[in-house]
């Protein structure tokens, strides 16, 4: 099995595995449940692993016709940058913080549909873009990383600060703890930048 043939298979496999479970979040106890959905769309998490799986079938379909465009490589890049947000997130932010209240973060955060969102789908989305997808990048394609964080942020701190009450989000992810967003947000920013130039740094090898 050739490289291209499992880079093929890796991105196929994303998007199968979101597809099924962004399809479960639309049913609850046997029944359609279009609400249900709507809530689990405001999370970071699902968002950017629907982000990533549309960019791995492009992949997928791409390369199975024998030419993936500069567009398509990009956006893969922007998806895996997204969901690897996500997965140090967890491990460096959230886990600890749960930690920290007594609870299990392994049972809350690694459990079910979460051990893919979390884990699983970055992992695979970093192999196949850095062992796989590698034809070298500059500075301003790095800095493209950062627009799903750049465009989640502002939204999130308007819905659980600014927006109508009967609206409002509750600050889920604790950004906003201590009235500390200016600081959680430039550090989400700063960490995003550093995975960016991570992913550069291996693509130029």
């Amino acid at each position: 099995m050739n490289n291209t043939t499992v880079d093929i298979i890796i991105n196929l496999l994303i998007f199968v595995i979101t597809v099924v479970l962004i399809f479960r979040f639309f049913r609850k106890e046997g029944k359609w449940a279009p609400e249900q959905a709507r809530f689990v769309f405001r999370f970071y998490t699902t968002q950017s692993n629907v982000l990533c799986a549309i960019s791995a079938l492009l992949m997928a379909v791409f390369t199975l016709a024998g030419n993936v465009p500069e567009w398509v490589w990009l956006l893969k890049y922007i998806g895996t940058v997204a969901v690897t947000v996500t997965m140090l997130t967890v491990f460096f932010f959230l886990a600890p913080s749960i930690a920290s209240i007594g609870k299990n973060w392994v049972e809350i955060l690694l459990t079910g549909s979460d051990i893919f969102m979390h884990l699983l789908t970055p992992l695979m989305a970093l192999v196949s873009f850095c062992v796989f997808e590698r034809r070298g990048m500059t500075f301003p394609q790095c800095l493209l990383g950062v627009l799903p964080v750049v465009l989640y942020g502002p939204l999130y701190l308007y819905k659980i600060l600014y927006a109508p009450e009967e609206k409002r989000w509750d600050d889920f992810y604790g950004f906003n703890r201590n009235g500390k967003w200016k600081i959680a947000f430039c550090a989400m920013l700063l960490g995003t930048l550093a995975i960016c130039v991570g992913i550069m740094l291996v693509q130029n090898v």
